[in-house]
């Protein structure tokens, strides 16, 4: 793998101009994909719009591996998590609560770390990010009880922050529009065979070690990720766009990005659905090992089984992003999950079709969020690429912080099946509300054909 080109102003500058369509509204407002001209909706030109296919498909893989990291961190160990229970001396609900530490750690991270990689660049977050992940692993394989277990899964979170933050600002620093939800698409791709890998490989590690032993893996995965980001990934936000303020300024871009209503409402769906992915992944060990009798290698493949239907709808998506506007894909998505899930909890609590008759609709609810989580991150990136770290942090706080609350609210309404599904309903018919109120697609459709981002891609 050879590293990206540093991308400069100038590279940009050799794409043929085409007059912009008029205005409609102020900027914050237009929620159109980016017309041929290779602008975003603040009138920044997309930097990585002169890339070739081989230069995009490099960054892809490197900003894949790197955000894997993430994925792997949060699903490795859980084919363990009832184990570390019984070793710790700690009840279910205290053994979810590692994953909700780990949630909520990548949630308020992301808070500080945005802002940072605004001011002062992304590769000097995400390798700091990096570095502290690996110390963090180590302190969780040496954990003496489930609280220090906890505590340091809040700093994994934290660090793993790092990551998740600075890919998407590297994505909106290069790209918009549906460009960015292709790219997005992409990426999911790429570390969405984590989830696929992940639990398998934490089976694997158990059969020779214990989880102890999957924490210092991750420790070692971490190491080898910092020579990742300092060979191959290119510093994309120049110097003459970097944020010079300090907390004031931090704090009025937050006020500017909260009084966008549409921002909002994208952000607050994008973390729904993260909510029905982990009320899924915070409540699937305990179901399909506890309830249903699975091996921790059968769990694996289940668990997997699940992830190729989620990665498969995000490789579909930007073929129907193209054809029709990003946001009617994301709410078809949304309505799908909304009905699977509901057939879901009939099942459930009519003890109807078995261990199929929960996996089936489980695997396409994932297909279905697969519709969502790249539309709805692109669309709000899109709005505010000036402070795309920023807003890239507060996309992912509300992701991965209400995601972190679906995990005890799991076991808060009764645990089993029962309580992971209903949850996993809740989240869904949230999603759909705060898209037809807030979001209002026919609107954003109206605005512009996504027949015209097509030469963007």
């Amino acid at each position: 793998m050879t590293a990206i080109p540093r991308t400069t102003p100038t590279q940009s500058a050799a794409v043929p101009r085409v007059r912009p369509a008029p205005p409609q509204g102020p900027p914050a407002e237009d929620l159109s994909p980016p017309r041929p001209h290779h602008h975003g909706a603040e009138g920044l030109p997309d930097a990585g719009a002169s890339w070739t296919t081989g230069q995009r498909v490099r960054l892809v893989l490197v900003l894949g591996v790197l955000v894997a990291l993430g994925p792997l961190t949060i699903d490795m160990y859980l084919p363990a998590l009832p184990t570390i229970g019984e070793q710790l001396l700690a009840t279910q609900a205290q053994a979810q609560l590692t994953l909700t530490g780990l949630l909520a750690g990548l949630a308020l991270g992301q808070l500080v770390l945005g802002p940072l990689s605004d001011r002062y660049g992304r590769r000097k977050v995400l390798i700091s990010g990096v570095v502290t992940h690996s110390v963090a692993s180590v302190l969780c394989a040496l954990a003496p009880s489930i609280e220090f277990l906890t505590a340091a899964r809040v700093l994994q979170g934290v660090a793993s922050a790092a990551s998740a933050v600075v890919a998407l600002a590297v994505v909106r620093d290069l790209f918009s529009g549906v460009a960015a939800a292709r790219t997005l698409s992409r990426l999911t791709l790429v570390m969405g065979a984590a989830p696929i890998v992940a639990p398998t490989l934490g089976g694997l590690l158990l059969t020779s070690t214990s989880w102890r032993g999957v924490f210092v893996a991750l420790a070692i995965f971490a190491v080898v990720l910092v020579g990742v980001a300092a060979k191959l990934l290119p510093e994309t936000l120049p110097v003459e766009r970097r944020r010079t303020g300090g907390a004031v300024d931090v704090l009025r871009t937050y006020g500017s990005l909260l009084h966008d209503r549409r921002f909002v409402g994208l952000v607050l769906v994008a973390g729904l659905s993260f909510s029905i992915m982990f009320a899924y992944i915070s409540g699937s060990s305990f179901v399909l090992q506890d309830l249903y009798g699975l091996s921790q290698q059968q769990f694996a493949l289940a668990f997997g089984a699940g992830a190729v239907l989620l990665i498969g709808a995000t490789q579909l998506n930007p073929t129907l992003a193209e054809r029709f506007h990003p946001v009617r894909v994301m709410q078809g998505g949304l309505l799908a999950a909304l009905a699977l899930t509901t057939l879901l909890l009939v099942l459930v609590v009519t003890e109807t079709g078995g261990l199929l008759g929960l996996l089936v609709p489980l695997w396409l609810t994932l297909g279905a969020v697969g519709f969502v989580l790249p539309n709805g991150p692109a669309l709000a990136l899109t709005r505010h690429g000036r402070a795309a770290g920023t807003a890239a942090a507060v996309l992912g706080c509300t992701q991965f912080g209400i995601g972190a609350m679906a995990a005890p609210v799991v076991g808060l309404v009764g645990g089993g099946a029962v309580g992971m599904v209903a949850v996993m309903v809740g989240a869904a018919a949230l999603a759909v509300t705060v898209l037809m109120l807030v979001v209002q697609p026919k609107v954003l459709d109206d605005r512009a054909p996504a027949r015209v981002a097509a030469a963007a891609v």
